[in-house]
């Protein structure tokens, strides 16, 4: 029974900090970066660190702007959410994404994630705009 409580209490540990993504409360959760409350379920982001912690933003550039300041963390999980599925999580490594001045984006500066690169071509057509991926995403910003 000594050797359980501990190995109980290491396996609770090892759980709880775990990488994993955390439903936002849009209209409750704020943004880590900006603070401003997270409320459009087309443009929020995440970032969870290999230690389990999350930040939570109410737009893609928050996260970006944030990462910047956090080069030296390993990042398990980077999620935005996609622009056409509102609320649904694509990774941010392999999204697609937008820079369009007819697509407002929280913080203003018209930044929208694609799950899909056809989503993102099909948006440019339509609306016009800068398509990046996650590598010229980082290298613009």
């Amino acid at each position: 029974m000594k050797i359980g409580l501990p190995l109980f209490l290491l396996g609770l540990l090892a759980v709880a900090c775990t990488p994993a993504i955390k439903p936002v409360e849009y209209g409750a959760d704020a943004c880590h970066f900006c603070k401003m409350t997270i409320v459009d379920p087309q443009h929020a982001a995440e970032a969870v660190s290999s230690k389990g912690k999350v930040f939570l933003f109410d737009a893609i550039e928050c996260m970006v702007n944030f990462l910047k300041e956090e080069p030296t963390t390993d990042w398990a999980i980077l999620v935005v959410n996609d622009y056409q599925q509102p609320g649904t999580w694509t990774d941010a490594r392999t999204a697609s994404y937008l820079i369009c001045p007819n697509i407002a984006s929280p913080m203003g500066k018209f930044l929208t994630g694609f799950a899909e690169l056809a989503a993102a071509q099909t948006v440019q057509q339509q609306q016009g705009g800068e398509r990046y991926n996650w590598e010229t995403l980082q290298q613009a910003w």
